[in-house]
C-alpha cells in the first residue's frame, strides 16, 4: 500500500514539474527576474513630457525642470522632474538644498529643503517625511557632471482642491510657480 501512495505521489510530481506546456497565445511566459527599480510600479516606464511646467534656475548651471504636480487620493502632492548640469564642468550639489533642519540633515543630501507657497490661501507647505523623519524626495545627491541629469520627486501635504498654482521653492534656486494638477 505504501509502495502505490509513493508512486502515485512521483507521478504527480513528475508531471506537474516537467511539462513543456507553452503560454496560451497573447500571454507572455511568466519569468522571475527581480523588478527593476520602482518596485511594484507596473506603469509602463515613459519619458518625461517635452515640455517642463517649470524651470528653476540654480547656481553654477543647476536647473530644475518641473514635469509634473499631480495630487493623489491620500492628500498628497508629488512634484517630479529633472535636475540637470547645465555647466562645463563637474557640479557638487549644495547641501543648502536639504534645508536646516536637524531631522532632514542627518539623512543626507536630498530635496528636503523645498517648499509650497500658496500665496492666496497664505500657506506653505514643507517636505513630507516619513516615520523615522526621512525626507519624502530624492535623496543621496552627490554631484553631476557636465551635461548630466537625474530624476527627481519631492512629496508634499496636498493644497486644498481650490488651490491651482503654488510656486515651488527650493534653497538656493530661484521660485517658480506650477499649476496643480
Amino acid at each position: 500500500m505504501a509502495a502505490v501512495v509513493i508512486a502515485a505521489g512521483l507521478t504527480l510530481g513528475l508531471a506537474a514539474c516537467g511539462g513543456e506546456e507553452k503560454p496560451p497565445q497573447g500571454k507572455p511566459a511568466a519569468t522571475t527576474s527581480s523588478p527593476k527599480s520602482g518596485g511594484g510600479d507596473s506603469r509602463p516606464q515613459s519619458e518625461e513630457p517635452a515640455e517642463p511646467i517649470a524651470v528653476l534656475k540654480g547656481q553654477e548651471g543647476l536647473e530644475l525642470s518641473v514635469f509634473e504636480a499631480k495630487r493623489d487620493r491620500g492628500g498628497f502632492l508629488t512634484v517630479k522632474g529633472r535636475l540637470t548640469n547645465k555647466s562645463d564642468a563637474m557640479n557638487v550639489i549644495p547641501a543648502q538644498l536639504g534645508g536646516d533642519e536637524t531631522e532632514i540633515i542627518k539623512h543626507g543630501n536630498s530635496l528636503g529643503g523645498a517648499t509650497l507657497v500658496d500665496s492666496v490661501g497664505k500657506k506653505r507647505y514643507y517636505v513630507l517625511r516619513d516615520t523615522d523623519g526621512r525626507p519624502l524626495t530624492t535623496t543621496d545627491l552627490s554631484s553631476l557632471a557636465a551635461g548630466a541629469w537625474t530624476s527627481v520627486f519631492m512629496q508634499f501635504p496636498a493644497p486644498p482642491p481650490t488651490t491651482t498654482e503654488v510656486s515651488l521653492q527650493l534653497p538656493t534656486f530661484d521660485p517658480a510657480t506650477i499649476k496643480l494638477s
